[in-house]
């Protein structure tokens, strides 16, 4: 683990930083959200949990093994939170984590996602020196899946009836890049004239 004290992520139009108490109303509007929720492992969120969460996050640190992050990710034009993506190090491998993400439906499919979580496989990759990064999808949730491809990771596996998900048995892909993969993708980007 990185000892680092983590303050906040930039990237062209969003910050990644801790969650505030002014948070709340938005967190609670896009967590209650059924369509946001379809693919969670939540189905919604009451205010005493919410705060209870905004609370715990806003003292918390990423990289600690075992521990899940949530990074809040606020809108720099307007200052609003429009979701979070989240991070945890494996605690048997400190050199592994899992990666999750939710944005409010107003900002989905334009490009929100996709930066976010660029920033934190930026911030994972180089700061905490990651090796290996993950992510579980719903086989029927097509726009993570796109994300995560489009991002470059690896579909590693596909999961039959693993997962008692919601009163039914759901299907799960996981998906992977190695820091090597990820750096590779960075400078290739770069690398391509504008």
């Amino acid at each position: 683990m990185n000892n680092l004290i983590f303050t906040k992520l930039e990237s062209s139009r969003l910050i990644l930083r801790h969650f505030r108490d002014t948070d709340l109303p938005n967190f609670i509007a896009y967590r209650n959200d059924p369509e946001v929720a379809r693919y969670q492992s939540w189905t919604s969120v009451n205010e005493r949990d919410a705060r209870l969460f905004i609370n715990e996050m806003k003292v918390a640190q990423p990289g600690v093994p075992g521990e899940w992050f949530q990074f809040a990710i606020e809108h720099k034009s307007s200052g609003q939170l429009i979701g979070d993506c989240a991070m945890q190090v494996k605690p048997e491998d400190g050199r592994q984590a899992e990666m999750g993400y939710t944005l409010s439906r107003a900002y989905h499919r334009q490009g929100y996602g996709y930066e976010a979580i660029s920033t934190l496989l930026d911030y994972s990759f180089q700061t905490l020196n990651l090796h290996r990064i993950f992510a579980i999808a719903d086989c029927r949730n097509q726009a993570s899946i796109g994300l995560l491809e489009k991002l470059g990771l690896r579909r590693e596996a596909h999961f039959i009836q693993n997962f008692w998900f919601k009163g039914e048995w759901a299907n799960e892909y996981l998906y992977a890049i190695l820091q090597t993969e990820w750096q590779a993708k960075q400078a290739d980007r770069q690398a391509i004239p504008r």
